[in-house]
């Protein structure tokens, strides 16, 4: 019996140094090490060198740690471009504002003061995306990224600078449409010379149709007030501006549920499968993480928004005064220049994303936020001046309405074949720079006192019209 226990040790020593020398032993502690314990307290570990504590959030944290994350924080979103330094012109337009009152100086500050806000808030945005998946970042980038527009619009909104909104709200679509996809277009067809861009055809027939429908809601208290066929002069109008901006709201509302529900890749790319070197898009993206948190990215959303909103209320009360003392038309200032400061973080993230041959991206930046101020921000301007008791409308007078028709019609053409090139992108500048020149020698008809009173020759048709209609129906009056 002792010599079979004899041999049966001697053959289990034998067994574990046959382990030894294979290495069973060293996989079997690195399982150990592994082990879900001992993970555990790697992380624990880990949690307390970077938080200083070790209950994993259940104790606040110190007063250091704060400190080092909010000045990385800063030094990540301010310091990180070289844009960044032009803010120091927006307390400078304060400044001058306090010690001068010269509205040229401080219309031009303030412009290159909002310039690295508007691209920084887009910035902060795209780090958000990453927490909230392509579809979602792709409408924030588009909304955030028109805030800036939005922002001025209401500052000159409650100053009753009803022409500076519809300006503004104008040129912000024309530059998206043709500066912001035409500069796109142009650098991606030179980052990838010789060959044409391909995108997502079905997404852009969608966002042409949505414009066009922009257009007609536009289009048509225009026709109304110039072809004098009004029920009620100018209340009529007001009314089917009104009825048609909760129609307009109502469709996007239909079309977020869409895009969110229906097309959840709507901003990926069309080729991600592929490329030359068959690596998917998911590899192309390994290396992207987000520089700052999520937590970090609505903070620096709110802080931005807020300082942008300071600025723009003295470019809004500088616009007048620099228009006389730089004597540029206010139609150049508001459809040309304020919405290039406004666009500055679309214009970056449409070029960035085309010159990595992500044009779904671009396109959804560009013609997305052109779709959003047509669809959205147009009529929301409309019914907050309804509720602010200003008489904002879609009447954008006949020379306007006819530049976004033809901008939507030419880039509708441009967008049907699905590709893009260089060539394409250097047309679409080329237009925007005519329609640039056509507004800095066009006169803004209501500087003049139009449409404040009814034509002369019609005023017999409007006395007898008023005494016609002495009792509203029920559809006008609430939306008059």
């Amino acid at each position: 019996m002792d010599h079979k226990l004899q041999a049966a040790g001697t053959k289990s020593q034998l067994q574990m140094g046959s382990l030894i020398e294979s290495g069973a032993v060293h996989e079997f502690r690195e399982d150990r090490l592994c082990s879900p314990r001992r993970t555990a307290q790697k992380i624990q570990a880990n949690h307390i060198a970077e938080y200083g504590t070790a209950s994993a959030g259940l104790h606040p944290i110190g007063s250091n740690t704060w400190r080092s994350i909010a000045c990385k924080s800063i030094k990540i979103v301010v310091f990180s471009s070289k844009l960044n330094w032009l803010m120091l012109f927006g307390p400078l337009a304060i400044l001058v504002h306090l010690l001068t009152h010269h509205n040229g100086w401080v219309f031009f500050l303030s412009l290159l003061g909002i310039i690295p806000l508007a691209e920084r808030l887009g910035y902060a945005t795209e780090q958000l995306a990453f927490f909230t998946g392509p579809t979602v970042g792709g409408l924030l980038n588009a909304t955030f990224g028109n805030a800036t527009e939005l922002i001025i619009a209401i500052h000159a909104m409650k100053g009753g600078m009803i022409r500076i909104v519809q300006l503004s709200l104008l040129g912000s679509i024309l530059s998206n449409m043709l500066l912001v996809l035409g500069c796109a277009f142009f650098c991606g067809g030179l980052a990838f010379y010789g060959k044409e861009q391909v995108f997502n055809k079905a997404s852009a027939v969608v966002d042409s149709g949505l414009l066009l429908m922009a257009v007609m809601g536009l289009l048509f208290p225009a026709v109304l007030h110039y072809t004098h066929t009004e029920v009620h002069y100018g209340k009529s109008e007001m009314a089917l501006s009104r009825f048609s901006s909760c129609v307009m709201l109502l469709v996007y509302a239909a079309y977020l549920f869409y895009q969110l529900k229906s097309q959840k890749d709507t901003y990926l790319p069309l080729n991600e499968e592929a490329s030359g070197n068959g690596q998917s898009l998911d590899d192309d993206n390994e290396d992207e993480s987000p520089e700052i948190s999520q937590v970090q990215s609505l903070v620096w959303l709110a802080v931005l928004t807020a300082w942008i909103s300071v600025l723009s209320d003295y470019l809004v009360d500088a616009i007048d005064g620099a228009s006389h003392a730089l004597s540029i038309p206010i139609a150049f200032i508001g459809v040309i220049l304020l919405p290039i400061v406004g666009n500055a973080a679309e214009h970056a993230s449409a070029i960035m994303f085309a010159m990595k041959d992500k044009l779904d991206i671009s396109l959804g930046v560009a013609i997305g936020s052109s779709t959003q101020i047509s669809m959205f921000g147009i009529p929301f301007c409309v019914v907050i001046g309804w509720m602010m008791g200003q008489p904002m409308d879609l009447n954008f007078q006949l020379f306007e309405t006819a530049t976004l028709f033809i901008t939507v019609l030419v880039v509708a053409f441009f967008l049907q074949e699905g590709t893009s090139n260089y060539f394409k992108g250097l047309m679409l500048i080329l237009c925007y720079v005519i329609v640039a020149a056509s507004f800095f020698v066009h006169e803004d008809s209501t500087s003049r006192g139009f449409n404040k009173r009814p034509h002369i020759k019609h005023l017999k048709y409007w006395d007898a019209t008023n005494v016609a209609n002495q009792s509203s129906p029920l559809f006008f009056s609430f939306f008059v």
